[in-house]
């Protein structure tokens, strides 16, 4: 079975930081792109970035870019998503999710003075 585990989220000021991870199991992690999504209430889940499998390459929404880095170590089936320079519209539940569509039960992170 595909499970996918976030956590590292919190209550964060403007201008913080948080790193969130996502720790895999029930499949082979090193073969799978791995996705961050995020959710507000009343709105639809938001893409935020992916990372491919191997690592190397990164895409990101363009309202982070510059701000959130995501990145993986495949001997840990884990993947991070750093944030930094947080604003109060980064407030979300965030979640890591396959291409295939499986997803965690996310992390909430709150940006709030």
């Amino acid at each position: 079975e595909v499970q996918l585990v976030e956590s590292g989220g919190g209550l964060v000021k403007p201008g913080g930081s948080l790193r969130l991870s996502c720790v895999g199991s029930g499949f082979t992690f090193r073969s799978y792109d791995i996705e961050w999504v995020r959710q507000t209430p009343g709105r639809e889940l938001e893409w935020v970035a992916t990372i491919a499998s191997y690592g190397g390459s990164a895409k990101y929404l363009d309202s982070v870019t510059g701000r959130f880095t995501v990145s993986r170590d495949n001997a840990k089936n884990t993947a991070y998503l750093q944030l930094s320079d947080l604003k109060t519209e980064d407030t979300a539940i965030y979640y890591c999710k396959l291409l295939t569509g499986e997803r965690g039960r996310g992390t909430q992170v709150t940006v709030a003075s």
